[in-house]
């Protein structure tokens, strides 16, 4: 099992981007395969490096911080993750070039992985569809019971006419720059008299070895159509302003017969009448007499889940705060709930009969 990326680091939760990189830099000094010969020291690099390309990146970072190692692995496959990494750190610690640190991540797979991570991915090898982003306002009550929602997601679907293809049939020709290959060679002059074999996309068909001729009338040659889909969202008690749902393939398609992209619903809490929300913990404030603050009294009060009894003590002072144990929202993807608070407020009456001034004057005398 994967060990916790900032424990890996040796850093806080809230660590900065600083503070990150400098807590690898130190890191990979130490356990760099070429400086450090001991046993495990190679996969200690590799474990650091990977924990370093997450958190220095901030699309990997919060998908980490929300789902952990599943919201990487599930979403990203090795190239994914080092696609941005900064490899030109390594220059600064005097480790060389490029080649060697290839050879080091990715070994037999080099080529393919080297490929990935400098960008250079032919746009016709199957490729994971992009993820769809969904804003979903709901209000505190569905926060707290968890609800159900249908909402129309709009994304691109491969089209039906053309089976994703681009082209009517028959429409396809080989490309005659590359016969097929989806690829070009050539020869490229290297310093001191030295040649070297170069292959690259082709820049005709892009890699697919084939043109379009006549394209679809249906998605124009692009092989997607837009569509709109219904979705249910299964909204879970305890969601917070913020929370981020995966709902896995449910994005765009892919290309090339690449999965799917996935679906990130993004909570939205609707701003309550009565209610305040801290964490798990909700507050509100309720208006009583003074003759109750003073007395005492049982009141009723509003809860997420109804009305509940509570019981006001004599000589209750205005903003004294009570706790309903449990009436709060429930705790995300665990056992319990937080609690309520209701607030008192004490209303002081504008106006009063002459015997309540009196009575009022009499009691104040009798607490001299």
């Amino acid at each position: 099992m994967k060990r916790d990326y900032y424990e890996v680091l040796g850093v806080g939760r809230d660590a900065s981007k600083g503070e990150i990189k400098n807590a690898y830099r130190k890191l990979a000094m130490k356990f760099h395969p070429d400086r450090n010969k001991t046993l495990g020291a190679e996969e200690t690099f590799k474990e650091i490096s990977e924990a370093y390309a997450v958190l220095s990146d901030d699309e990997k970072r919060a998908q980490y911080d929300q789902f952990g190692h599943a919201g990487i692995s599930g979403r990203y496959t090795a190239s994914d993750i080092f696609r941005d990494f900064d490899f030109d750190i390594f220059r600064d610690f005097g480790f060389g070039g490029l080649d060697r640190i290839f050879d080091i991540f990715f070994g037999r797979d080099r080529p393919r992985y080297e490929s990935a991570v400098r960008g250079r991915v032919s746009p016709y090898e199957p490729q994971r569809g992009a993820d769809i982003r969904y804003d979903l306002e709901i209000s505190l009550e569905e926060a707290a019971s968890g609800s159900k929602k249908e909402v129309n997601i709009s994304h691109m679907e491969t089209c039906d006419m053309c089976n994703g293809i681009g082209a009517r049939p028959g429409g396809l020709k080989t490309c005659p720059v590359c016969r097929g290959s989806g690829w070009r060679e050539y020869t490229q002059r290297m310093g001191f008299g030295g040649f070297a074999s170069v292959r690259s996309t082709c820049e005709r068909c892009h890699g697919r070895g084939e043109i379009i001729e006549t394209p679809c009338p249906a998605c124009h040659g692009s092989g997607k159509i837009d569509k709109i889909s219904r979705i249910l969202i299964d909204v879970p008690p305890g969601v917070d302003d913020g929370t981020m749902l995966r709902i896995g393939e449910k994005g765009e398609v892919g290309i090339n017969g690449g999965p799917r992209g996935d679906l990130y619903v993004a909570i939205q809490l609707k701003k309550h009448e009565i209610f305040e929300r801290s964490g798990d913990d909700i507050t509100c404030e309720i208006p009583i007499s003074f003759v109750q603050a003073t007395l005492g009294d049982k009141i009723e009060v509003p809860t997420l889940s109804g009305k509940a009894k509570l019981k006001i003590p004599p000589g209750t002072q205005s903003g004294t705060a009570f706790r309903l144990k449990g009436k709060g929202i429930p705790h995300l993807n665990r056992w319990g709930s937080g609690d309520q608070y209701v607030r008192v407020r004490v209303n002081v009456p504008s106006k009063i009969s002459k015997r309540q001034k009196h009575l009022l004057e009499e009691f104040e005398k009798g607490n001299r």
